[in-house]
């Protein structure tokens, strides 16, 4: 349990009962984040007990818990009022929490989108760019799948955008494909496969479309130069 003195307050208010508990600033922020960590309710209490006014030390009554929780748990109070009421983060963690949402949306963007005019990925500095053109807001608490949403609606009149994924043929002298294969793995699907008279190896994967050229730089580094690969229309 973290110190009742560095604790903060998280509120609920429903049907005219207001309640309260002391929570671990960091810890809360983490459990309210869709893309965090998982934490324990009992990790981030300062204290197992639900009030009405923490300030005055003042209990919320059984009587009010049964009515709007049904059930007098402290530990389940506690986990509703974190999920469905406030909570009072200081302004720096507010600002963290953001451009770490903010770095993950974009990273997320420039990995799986592209420019339909060419096929190619756009810059990360091109998607920062037009984001703040756009003055998308990043929300710490809406997931990152939501936030790239909403930040592809509001860049696409900027620059050209969407997501796709490509095919990509590759193919790798026989000495390099061994330690190559589980690094492909990790760009995406290996959709078919083969190995050559010569000992070589050629591969097709599909992966998303920012990815590619990544995909072939590492090829390249992996293979000391001899990969080859090519995009697939």
């Amino acid at each position: 349990m973290v110190n009742i003195d560095e604790a903060i307050i998280a509120k609920y208010e429903y049907c005219g009962e207001h309640f309260e508990i002391l929570v671990d600033p960091d810890l809360a922020a983490d459990f309210r984040n869709p893309d965090g960590q998982d934490v324990a309710i009992e990790d981030l209490l300062a204290v197992e007990e639900v009030f009405k006014d923490s300030k005055k030390g003042d209990k919320a009554s059984d009587e009010a818990m049964n009515k709007i929780f049904e059930t007098t748990d402290p530990i389940e109070v506690s986990k509703i009022i974190l999920e469905k009421g406030t909570v009072q983060l200081t302004a720096e963690q507010k600002r963290k929490m953001q451009e770490d949402k903010r770095k993950l949306v974009i990273n997320k963007i420039a990995k799986e989108a592209v420019n339909p005019q060419n096929g190619l990925p756009h810059p990360v500095q091109r998607i920062e760019n037009a984001c703040e053109e756009a003055r998308v807001k990043f929300d710490p608490f809406t997931s990152v799948d939501q936030q790239v949403q909403i930040a592809l609606k509001a860049i696409k009149p900027l620059i050209p955008i969407r997501f796709e994924k490509v095919k990509v043929a590759v193919r790798l002298p026989g000495a390099s494909a061994g330690s190559a294969y589980s690094v492909i793995h990790g760009f995406g699907e290996i959709i078919n496969e083969e190995w050559q008279q010569d000992g070589s190896w050629i591969g097709i994967i599909e992966m998303p479309g920012g990815l590619q050229d990544k995909f072939s730089a590492k090829m390249a580094e992996i293979s000391s130069g001899d990969a080859e690969t090519k995009t697939i229309k």
